[in-house]
């Protein structure tokens, strides 16, 4: 039998995510949770014909440094997933995809954040431009595989939703 929730009080709304706490019961206990709550986000895989994946380099304040990421963006509310990777391929990485792949779908952090995460392939890209946000101050570059596996051991690529997205990559590349 599942846990029940007794009560949900909202403590922040904000323009990304919004905050409550539950109060949960579970059998004979009651204890209380605190959940960030998220729409949930697109993660793609831009792979180019000649193996290489476009990376975006980014600052990350809650990080305190620049990341190397897979492109990604929050959903819109009621947003499908596959029209927000496509949307996020443009924006960030400047091309279309003839072919877009769903690998798989993952929490980010399932103990506090109700975010999931929807990683997709895409192939046979076609560039057409970068349509940024004002925020969204990236940079690009592209890597192969090979390289991308070094760059995760050596701790350069530190970034959750990357290291799936190539190593899954990779993993059906080898198929």
């Amino acid at each position: 039998m599942k846990p029940e929730t007794i009560s949900t009080k909202s403590v922040f709304e904000g323009r990304v995510f919004d905050v409550r706490v539950d109060t949960v019961r579970e059998g004979d206990v009651e204890y209380e949770r605190d959940i960030v709550v998220h729409k949930g986000s697109a993660v793609i895989v831009p792979l180019f014909e000649d193996g290489t994946v476009a990376l975006v380099r980014q600052w990350r304040h809650a990080a305190g440094e620049y990341l190397l990421e897979i492109p990604a963006g929050s959903l819109e509310v009621g947003e499908d997933p596959l029209t927000g990777a496509i949307r996020e391929l443009e924006e960030e990485i400047g091309v279309k995809a003839e072919n877009i792949e769903k690998l798989c779908e993952f929490y980010v952090s399932p103990g506090f954040v109700t975010e999931k995460m929807h990683l997709y392939l895409a192939t046979g890209l076609t560039h057409v431009g970068q349509k940024l946000e004002p925020d969204e101050l990236i940079t690009l570059g592209r890597h192969s595989l090979t390289d991308l596996q070094k760059m995760i051991a050596n701790g350069h690529i530190c970034d959750a939703k990357t290291i799936i997205g190539i190593q899954l990559t990779q993993a059906l590349s080898k198929t």
